[in-house]
């Protein structure tokens, strides 16, 4: 139990700051730039819950016995996969609950300062560029999070080996 506290602790710890460090460089940036930055900023924010949604479904789905064999031929990267797979509920709330729904968040909270800002500059109508923008975003996090989980189930093991090579390279723990 002790241990699950600690894990629960860790969580909400995490979250509260990559909620701070996401909201704030993308409220920063939103005040900085103009409005196509401001799409490029927020399909960026979109890509990378989707990147990490994928990963979390990759690292419950995959195969030990592979990275095991490439771990066997001393590949870089599998050890570290491996680890990944060892920690699997862990790291998928870690990618899927965290850094997925805080980015979901990020994006919502990024369509609505493009809301504002489109709606001005452009002088449309408030509602209808917020509905539209809404929908927007909405229909590609939703979409390509159905698509990129099809992927990670069939594609499990080379995503896990991929950022096992990725941690690896950058000495994450």
């Amino acid at each position: 139990m002790k241990n699950n506290t600690k894990w629960i602790i860790t969580i909400f710890i995490l979250s509260f700051v990559l909620s701070l460090l996401f909201s704030g460089v993308s409220t920063v940036m939103s005040t900085k730039f103009n409005n196509i930055v401001l799409i490029i900023i927020t399909i960026i924010v979109v890509l990378i819950g989707i990147a990490f949604d994928m990963i979390g479904v990759a690292v419950l789905t995959s195969n030990e016995s592979s990275l095991h064999a490439k771990a066997s031929k001393k590949l870089q990267g599998a050890k570290a996969a491996i680890s990944l797979l060892k920690n699997a509920p862990k790291v998928s709330s870690i990618c899927q609950d965290v850094v997925g729904d805080i980015c979901g968040i990020v994006s919502g909270s990024l369509g609505a300062v493009l809301t504002m800002n489109l709606a001005y500059s452009l002088d449309l109508n408030m509602t209808a560029t917020s509905m539209l923008i809404t929908a927007v975003v909405s229909t590609i996090t939703v979409g390509f999070k159905a698509v990129s989980k099809s992927i990670a189930t069939k594609n499990a093991d080379e995503i896990v080996y991929k950022v096992g090579k990725i941690k690896e390279f950058f000495k994450i723990n």
